[in-house]
């Protein structure tokens, strides 16, 4: 799927990166917040509570950023949480993989997801990336469950990574810079998102945003009151999408 900045047919400023959050835009948990199956147990383990984890909605946030609201009345700062990560992933990992199993019965994609990808793999303007508010091993293990590994080879950025979802374009940005040797401009990546949050992250890094309406917090009528560049119900419509991107 990958290419190399040798093989671009068209030049490097036709370009287009695209940062796909996961949970909401590509698939979606079978049972809302089933999450919190595996999330309340590890930090349980780790930090000996859950603090509010329990009632929180966490739509759009990265998963440090998960973890320090919930523990933050129970007196564990960022700082913390960062000392424990290691730990943290590791546990996370462990009851992940004892829950969802082969992830049939925990995961399903959203309409017209691997038909886009698949499109915009065979289009020579368009690479792929993941930047999700998900640990980096937990955003893999998804993929693999769903079968979508394939379609992201560039370097991504992931939610162990920042408690703050708009540090991580910037972060994906870098590596896939050195990793195709191109000076790419911020408004040459577009993140594709179901959140305002993910809105936000590319107004902060200066990239677009294609939003669709597949969330389970937020109407048609929530995202646009943050004016994303772009729309769509959902991504069933391969052509409208192709055509929304041209337009970016």
């Amino acid at each position: 799927m990958n290419q190399t900045a040798s093989s671009f047919i068209l030049p490097s400023s036709s370009l287009r990166i695209l940062l796909w959050d996961i949970d909401g835009t590509l698939i979606r948990s079978v049972r809302p917040d089933s999450f919190k199956d595996y999330t309340i147990p590890m930090l349980e383990e780790v930090f000996g509570t859950a603090g509010r984890l329990p009632e929180m909605r966490v739509s759009g946030m990265t998963d440090l950023q998960i973890v320090g609201e919930a523990l933050r009345d129970e007196g564990f700062t960022h700082e913390h949480i960062r000392a424990r990560v290691n730990e943290v992933r590791d546990r996370y990992m462990t009851a992940m993989r004892g829950i969802t199993g082969n992830g049939s019965e925990h995961f399903q994609l959203l309409p017209g997801v691997r038909e886009t990808l698949t499109a915009l793999a065979h289009h020579s303007r368009y690479q792929s990336a993941l930047m999700t508010g998900n640990i980096e091993p937990a955003a893999h293990l998804k993929m693999e469950l769903v079968e979508l590994s394939e379609f992201f080879t560039l370097p991504g950025a992931f939610g162990d990574e920042s408690h703050d979802r708009r540090d991580l374009p910037a972060l994906a940005a870098g590596r896939i810079r050195e990793h195709l040797q191109l000076d790419l401009a911020p408004e040459q990546f577009i993140v594709i998102g179901d959140t305002p949050n993910d809105i936000d992250c590319a107004r902060h890094f200066g990239a677009r945003a294609l939003i669709v309406a597949t969330s389970r917090m937020y109407s048609v009528e929530d995202l646009l009151a943050y004016q994303p560049d772009a729309l769509l119900p959902d991504l069933s419509d391969v052509n409208a999408v192709i055509e929304t991107l041209a337009r970016l």
